[in-house]
């Protein structure tokens, strides 16, 4: 089929050139108006003290209620710490590899034999047992308050869509914007970090509920109806065993998030767990410690999500009684082995509480001297890196060519000379644009080289602005055109447009980094079994890791600085570059690879030819999971010296200051949520399209 192009016409012209014009505009505008080029003081709204204000009013209202509460959920945590930690270890080993071995046979008992092992001989058995009582009191409540959320949703199919938007703002607020709230409604202590754990482990079993029940098949729904059911029966008898599946997904995912919540929940809790061993390791700069204490954390996550994915992975219908009588015996065994335990306790007090209380094997001084002695030897490299990655990403995005470029990084000036042929480079670009009847692509190449040219610090917020919402309207429609208006307009009023805009280039050198280093491996992995087997159980350590522990070793190979927060972050959120790269390249048609391969493509070519275009739309939801894992580590990449959004949150914790960090957080949200949505139209657009 012979490929037609279309002809410069005024139509297509126009549509190319409106927008560049209109930011040409608004930049010899700010020339011109300080109005213009930075949003004026006078315009600005006092949201944070208004914040602060109902916030005084709300708090001593429900003070009683969050009183009797925490007094509550203090007896309890104190009762299950107690008891987990009065129980000799290898009691509460055996119980685990015994569930482990019902769960997930030899190979997850083995998993949890040496997770076991791992914990005892670094010394953190005791912080183990503290941490496994929060997360064992949180997840519960998550998962009662996400159920009857996803429930109220899907009976609610007016208020569905709010809800989500509910959905997003919990998941994407960052959980040190409402640590303050919660300090002044459940004090210091670890109360109120259980509480910020169960608050951000809710979103992923609403989802979940959610996602089942409006997958339940419509014929199911007939029949239940036409045998006489009620609502409420339906409901019980065919929906939700339907939706189980999904229930059980959520409710590992809500385990996990729990887990990856527990540093940061230390932070307030003031609790003896691991979370604040990894914490009090990294302010004191010992690296080591804080290293091994996160990997306890990855062999906890790892274990629970196995056990977790087993029983209800298993938990099918078809054999839940022969299910039930196996699970009989092995909770009668674990029963028996923790009777005995706690009677060797009572029979031998100094015995068993040295084994729990003993301080390991390792010796995190010798390896923090090992640590210091490789960044030492590999310095130059380490320097190196961290230049390139300065001076040609972060500075260009940051201050633009026009103030990047200089002869002493990149052997030249934007001189006159070279600005003009930038710009006919640019034009060039986007009249091959409209050749192919991309009127939009060309007006988008036009913005984006003036967008690199002047940077994102000095771009005009009214640029901004528009070009915002022109895109949300390209890729959604009008609605998310005037949503992304109006958040962007929240963030001017509220004076945190530059933070704003910062914390916008951070994830997008992150997001450039995470696609080329992440995409290149998922390649390899979506052409190698070989080499897909061994990075999945890495991609898994990743993904189970707290977000705290990556600072570790930015911190150790590049100290503290803006660049080991982007580090931080490109480490957190490269998974699911990976993930989806090597998934979308599986999914093309092995039918269209050996057309490929006979007309004489070469497997590079067949890679980027036909598999890397036919994958577009499920690489563009790995970008989008990648934006929001960037976005989800900015304010754990604050602690390390990036100046953004994430450091305004701190800036509020530091004076007490509520109404500044929970806007702070309502801006995360509104990006995320942004940049969220006009992904997602691209890739519904992309899925049309093929």
């Amino acid at each position: 089929m012979k490929r037609t192009h279309t002809t410069f016409n005024a139509p297509a012209l126009f549509r190319a050139a409106a927008m560049p014009a209109l930011v040409l505009l608004c930049i010899g505008a700010g020339e011109l108006s300080p109005a213009v080029e930075s949003f004026p003081q006078s315009w600005m709204f006092p949201v944070s003290s208004l914040i602060n204000s109902a916030l005084g009013w709300l708090v001593p209202t429900i003070l009683p209620i969050t009183s009797f509460v925490s007094g509550i959920t203090t007896v309890l945590l104190a009762a299950l710490v107690g008891t987990l930690q009065y129980l000799p270890w290898p009691a509460v080993a055996a119980t685990v590899v015994l569930i482990s071995f019902k769960a997930g046979g030899m190979r997850l008992m083995a998993i949890s034999v040496g997770a076991i092992a791992y914990i005892v001989l670094t010394g953190f058995w005791q912080q183990s047992m503290a941490t496994l009582s929060l997360v064992v009191l949180a997840v519960p409540l998550s998962v009662l308050i996400g159920f009857l959320l996803g429930l109220g949703a899907f009976f609610l199919p007016r208020m569905r869509r709010a809800l989500e938007l509910v959905f997003d703002f919990m998941q994407t607020f960052p959980a040190f914007a409402y640590l303050l709230p919660l300090l002044l409604l459940f004090g210091f202590g670890p109360i109120a970090g259980l509480i910020a754990t169960a608050i951000y482990a809710v979103p992923p079993m609403a989802r979940c509920t959610l996602s089942g029940l409006t997958e339940v098949p419509e014929e199911r729904r007939e029949v239940a109806e036409m045998s006489g059911c009620t609502t409420w029966q339906r409901l019980v008898w065919v929906e939700l065993p339907s939706a189980r599946p999904m229930m059980a997904l959520g409710f590992n995912q809500t385990t996990m998030a729990a887990l990856s919540m527990v540093i940061t929940a230390s932070i307030i809790g003031g609790f003896d767990d691991v979370g604040w061993a990894v914490l009090s390791g990294l302010r004191s700069a010992d690296l080591g410690k804080s290293l091994m204490a996160g990997l306890v954390i990855v062999m906890i996550s790892v274990v629970i999500d196995r056990i977790t994915g087993g029983i209800l992975g298993s938990a099918r219908p078809h054999n839940a009684g022969r299910l039930n009588a196996g699970w009989r015996a092995i909770l009668l065994s674990s029963a028996a082995i923790m009777t005995l335990g706690a009677i060797m306790r009572y029979a031998q007090p100094a015995v068993v509480s040295g084994w729990n209380e003993g301080r390991g094997i390792v010796d995190f001084q010798g390896l923090n001297q090992v640590l210091l002695a490789f960044v030492a030897r590999y310095s130059d490299v380490l320097e190196a890196i961290k230049n390139a990655v300065l001076y040609y990403l972060v500075l260009p995005l940051r201050v633009g060519l026009s103030g990047a470029v200089l002869p002493l990084t990149w052997g030249f000036s934007m001189t006159p000379g070279i600005t003009a042929a930038y710009g006919a480079l640019a034009v060039l670009l986007s009249a091959r644009q409209i050749l192919r009847g991309r009127p939009s692509a060309a007006a988008a190449t036009l913005c984006l080289a003036v967008l690199i040219y002047t940077g994102l610090v000095a771009f005009p917020w009214p640029a901004a602005i528009a070009l915002a919402m022109w895109s949300a309207w390209r890729a959604a429609g009008l609605r998310l055109a005037l949503f992304t208006g109006l958040s962007l307009g929240f963030v001017l009023v509220t004076g945190l447009w530059v933070p704003f805009v910062k914390s916008l280039y951070l994830v997008v050198v992150a997001v450039v980094l995470c696609a080329f280093a992440g995409g290149l491996i998922g390649i390899i992995a979506a052409r190698s079994d070989r080499f897909s087997a061994i990075i999945r159980p890495v991609n898994d350590a990743l993904q189970t890791m707290p977000q705290f522990v990556f600072l570790i070793p930015a911190l150790m190979f590049f100290k503290v600085g803006e660049f080991a927060g982007l580090i931080a972050i490109s480490l957190y959120a490269v998974v699911p570059a990976i993930r989806y790269t090597e998934a979308g390249l599986r999914s093309v048609s092995a039918n269209l690879l050996e057309t490929a391969t006979q007309i004489g493509c070469t497997p590079l070519q067949s890679t980027l030819l036909v598999q890397l275009p036919t994958a577009r739309p499920a690489l563009l939801l790995g970008l989008n999971q990648v934006i929001m894992s960037a976005i989800t580590m900015l304010p754990v990449a604050a602690t390390v010296g990036t100046a953004e959004l994430g450091q305004q949150i701190y800036i509020a914790l530091g004076k007490a200051d509520a109404g500044l960090g929970v806007t702070a957080g309502i801006v995360f949200c509104l990006l995320a949520i942004n940049l969220d949505r006009i992904l997602r139209g691209v890739a519904e657009r992309l899925r049309g399209a093929h």
